[in-house]
């Protein structure tokens, strides 16, 4: 089984989407294979199917100022930023291949990113009854996905070099929670080609099954 990793760079986030959907299309005809998106985002905050507007705390006109998009996406979850420093990773799988349980893939995409975290001396772990990533009291990734006949789309997004004053503009993940970055924590910015080579090694440490190895290449 033959598996790629793509890295867009920093692209918008509805050019990113179009291609997750594009590929999830592959996957379900067979002509497709499974698929790591790596990338950056314009500042753009992203409404999911439970979201609910009044959790974006500033007004259109300052939306516009700063030149934040708003998206409502067929995602889980409520409201996210994404945007410059920030590493998101879209995972496009076909749980088929694996196990069909997004709870058990949920789990997965925590473990992958806790893991990823512990490369860089930054102790995390999950929080009971909540989806995401989380340092001591302050949350460091944000986790939603999108599953379209046991195909992955959407996926997470971990704080590197985020600027995180973005995330004072909304009410993240519906939650008066403070949020954390990499960054922030070790006092210097990191090398996101380093990072994301990292977050390979964490998905396939993670998606290795019996029959077989996931092998990543660069497209």
């Amino acid at each position: 089984m033959k598996y790629q990793a793509i890295d867009l760079g920093r692209i918008d986030f509805i050019k990113a989407y179009r291609l997750q959907k594009q590929i999830v299309e592959e996957l379900k005809s067979n002509g497709g294979l499974d698929t790591l998106i790596f990338c950056e985002h314009n500042p753009v905050f992203t409404l999911g199917r439970r979201a609910k507007i009044e959790n974006i705390l500033i007004d259109n006109q300052t939306l516009k100022e700063k030149g934040i998009q708003v998206f409502w996406i067929d995602r889980g979850g409520d409201i996210t930023y994404h945007g410059p420093g920030q590493v998101v990773v879209y995972p496009i799988l076909n749980l088929k291949r694996y196990k069909k349980d997004i709870y058990w893939y949920l789990r997965k995409l925590e473990a992958i990113t806790i893991d990823l975290l512990a490369k860089f001396a930054i102790p995390a772990s999950r929080k009971q009854d909540y989806t995401g990533v989380w340092v001591d009291s302050k949350k460091i990734a944000s986790i939603g996905i999108g599953v379209s006949n046991w195909i992955t789309y959407h996926g997470l997004a971990l704080n590197v070099n985020t600027d995180l004053d973005y995330f004072s503009m909304i009410r993240p993940c519906n939650l008066d929670v403070k949020m954390t970055s990499m960054s922030r924590i070790l006092s210097r910015d990191l090398d996101l080609s380093e990072v994301k080579g990292e977050l390979i090694d964490c998905f396939q440490q993670n998606f290795v099954t019996s029959e077989k190895e996931l092998c990543f290449k660069s497209v």
